[in-house]
Order: structure tokens, then sequence, then C-alpha cells
């Protein structure tokens, strides 16, 4: 079996920059056709920088029009891609964003649902531990985004 890396970003993404904002959060089918519920990210392209495939990829899957405010952790995992014969290696780059615009209904095919939750609700109906892990950061994000305006 082969090894190779993966690159992907998303977001946290708050109904507006303060602690007790709602977070969208997108609903997929797992490989067994539970539906769970992450935070919207997606794979780099070719040529493509970072925070613009996390806006890029939030846009897509939510359907809402975001702005960064600042960069949260980095997951990593890795996981086997049975057709290609690969274990992967794979980065996720999380960034704190508020939402300007845009609309969740709006969110593409590779979404099921898109949907506001409250913090301690989101916590409760997300399907990753380590995405759940990112929650936690968002006040104190919040405050070193506020404290540089």
């Amino acid at each position: 079996m082969r090894t190779a890396q993966a690159v992907s970003a998303g977001g946290v993404v708050l109904s507006q920059p303060v602690p007790d904002a709602q977070i969208a959060l997108i609903a997929r089918r797992s490989a067994g056709g539970a539906l769970q519920w992450t935070l919207p990210k997606g794979t780099q392209e070719s040529g493509e920088r970072i925070p613009d495939t996390a806006l890029r990829e939030v846009r897509e899957e939510t359907g809402l029009e975001v702005e960064l405010l600042t960069r949260l952790d980095t997951i990593d995992y890795w996981f086997v891609w049975g057709p290609e014969h690969t274990r992967y290696h794979k980065f996720v780059h999380y960034f704190l964003m508020r939402a300007t615009g845009g609309d969740l209904s709006r969110h593409d095919s590779e979404s099921e649902e898109a949907r506001w939750f409250g913090l301690g609700e989101a916590e409760g109906v997300m399907a990753f531990g380590n995405e759940r892990q990112l929650l936690q950061q968002v006040p104190a994000a919040l405050d070193h985004w506020s404290s540089r305006r």
C-alpha cells in the first residue's frame, strides 16, 4: 500500500464575532449511511493558498459568504482510501470566520444540510472529537482577533 499526503482547509463559521454566536455546521452521510454533522472543509486545489481553500470550501458547502478572522489549529489524521490502495496522512487547516452574507439553503450537493447551532448544541451533535476541540478555541481566538483590530 502506498502512502500519500492530503491537504484540506475549512472553518468555524460564526454568525457574529461574539463568544455566544451561532456556528454553521454541515451534514454529510458516512460510508455506513449515518448523518454526520461536521465543520465545513474541503480539498486544496493546485496552486491555491490555504486561506483561499478555506474561504472557497466554506462558501460552497454552506452557501454563506464569509471572512477570515484568524487562524485556528491544524488537525491531522490518517485514513485508508481503498479504491486507490493508499494510506493518506491528511492535514486540515482551520480558520475562525464570520458570516457576511449568503444563505444556508444555497449549500452545494456535497452537504446534505447546512444549519446554525448554538455552541453547546453544536458540541452535542458534531461527529468528530477533534473538530469539537476546535470550538473550545473560539473564545481565545475572538479575544486575539478583537485585540488586533
